[in-house]
């Protein structure tokens, strides 16, 4: 589903953020990367986003490749991964039901099925009935949990979450990891970026971790196997998607 082969990046002659990067990431798999500051997280998610190219090796994302992939297709790719960000960046003067909704319309999908697709996805992170609300009505955690709807809402096959409890205290830290894994085991591939290394044990994720722009651990011996799909949790069916 995700493979990374030898993939480096270098932002100025002599400068590698990354260097060598190899690994690959399943459906429904839970990865936790993490590393000190300046190790090289950032750009890695950026090159799994296809943000950005990577210097040297490749990436690939189900049939999408950083060698070939061409302008008019990357609104297709876009569609499929779903990003989390540490700052929420909620629409402040939309409500939560727009917020989530932004993502269909901006990816062209049309009006049909978006109420019911926006509804199962807030009701999957545990806010159903709050899409008429304000995001500064809501707290922290709440905020963070319509981020993950919006990122989910679309139905990617992978989700890249950019130190997601970066802003919240330390239960609700823990509320929100138990929902991305509840994701993954819908079957949709969560990798997340964190300074917490204490996460990856509590929620026995495979952990990747960088160190100066190199993968120096990839432990896959620390997760779990993979519980069985569960549609409940994952709130939109394929047949929806192409509605």
């Amino acid at each position: 589903m995700i493979f990374v082969s030898n993939a480096g990046k270098e932002y100025r002659r002599g400068r590698w953020a990354l260097r060598d990067a190899s690994f690959s990431i399943e459906k429904g798999e839970f990865v936790v990367l993490t590393g000190p500051s300046g190790a090289g997280k950032t750009t890695l998610l950026k090159l799994l986003s296809f943000e950005e190219k990577p210097t040297s090796g490749e990436v690939r994302l189900e049939s999408f490749s950083s060698r070939t992939i061409q302008r008019r297709k990357m609104p297709y790719l876009r569609r499929r991964i779903g990003l989390v960000f540490q700052d929420f960046r909620l629409l402040r003067d939309r409500s939560v039901f727009e917020n989530v909704a932004f993502v269909l319309r901006a990816t062209g999908s049309g009006r049909a099925g978006l109420h019911r697709r926006v509804s199962r996805a807030l009701a999957a992170v545990g806010l159903p009935g709050r899409g008429n609300a304000m995001p500064d009505e809501l707290s922290g955690g709440e905020q963070q949990r319509v981020g993950i709807a919006r990122a989910i809402v679309a139905d990617p096959f992978v989700i890249l979450a950019d130190e997601p409890t970066g802003n919240l205290d330390e239960a609700i830290k823990k509320e929100v990891f138990r929902l991305l894994k509840k994701i993954s085991a819908s079957g949709t591939a969560v990798l997340v970026a964190t300074h917490d290394v204490t996460v990856a044990k509590e929620f026995r994720a495979r952990t990747l971790v960088l160190d100066k722009g190199k993968i120096v651990t990839d432990d896959v011996r620390a997760a779990s196997p993979s519980p069985a799909r569960s549609p409940a949790v994952h709130p939109m069916r394929r047949s929806e998607v192409r509605a």
